[in-house]
């Protein structure tokens, strides 16, 4: 007997997961094995129940699943994870794909086949939604998209710190903030600090508290 996939399914929504379970479920190749619904549990029941794939949604209480797949990877090197998201945005799917998810599919796809995505994981394949092959990139971004460094800095923008705030917390140089402040500005094709924050969030680029 070829032993099943088993899948943790990682969601804040109880009635996604009932749903994904119920869609999984349907083939006798995969096992739903548990369920979290925030990051933290994420990590914690990935590493304690070692699921062939885990489902993990990109936006989530706590930790995001851009963090939680990190943290599973660095515990877990072999660990599979599927990454779902509302958000098409070049700059979640690669930092998703460098925290080691080995696919990203949009939750809210017409045509969203999740058990293939989980079969194409579980066997080694990077599985990209079909739309997502070649992403869009944003409004005036460069073509690498923001470096890690930058959407670290993001964040702490959002957070309404201050350049002197930022580069004591990162232990830089005030000047160095604020040229990784204009470059993420002129990256994104935004020039009023109000404008980025509102963009950050809309475009999922930051976690919110």
């Amino acid at each position: 007997m070829v032993d099943k996939i088993t899948v943790l399914l990682v969601d804040d929504h109880a009635l996604v997961r009932k749903g994904f379970r119920r869609m999984l479920e349907d083939d006798p190749a995969i096992a739903v094995v548990g369920e979290a619904s925030d990051g933290n549990d994420a990590v914690k029941l990935a590493i304690e129940l070692k699921p062939k794939v885990t489902v993990m949604d990109c936006a989530l209480p706590g930790i995001s699943g851009i963090e939680a797949t990190r943290q599973i990877r660095a515990k877990h090197p072999e660990a599979r994870i599927l990454m779902l998201s509302m958000h098409s945005e070049d700059t979640l799917i690669r930092q998703a794909l460098e925290a080691g998810a080995r696919g990203y599919i949009l939750k809210n796809a017409m045509d969203l086949d999740l058990i293939k995505a989980v079969k194409g994981v579980a066997e080694g394949k990077t599985v990209l939604d079909p739309q997502l092959v070649k992403p869009e990139a944003l409004k005036g971004e460069r073509n690498t998209g923001l470096t890690v460094r930058e959407l670290e800095i993001l964040q702490y923008i959002v957070a309404g710190k201050s350049n002197k705030e930022i580069a004591t917390e990162l232990k830089l140089s005030a000047n160095t903030v604020a040229v990784h402040r204009a470059n993420i500005m002129d990256a994104l094709g935004i020039h009023k600090t109000a404008e980025l924050v509102v963009y950050a969030i809309r475009n999922g680029l930051v976690t919110l508290p």
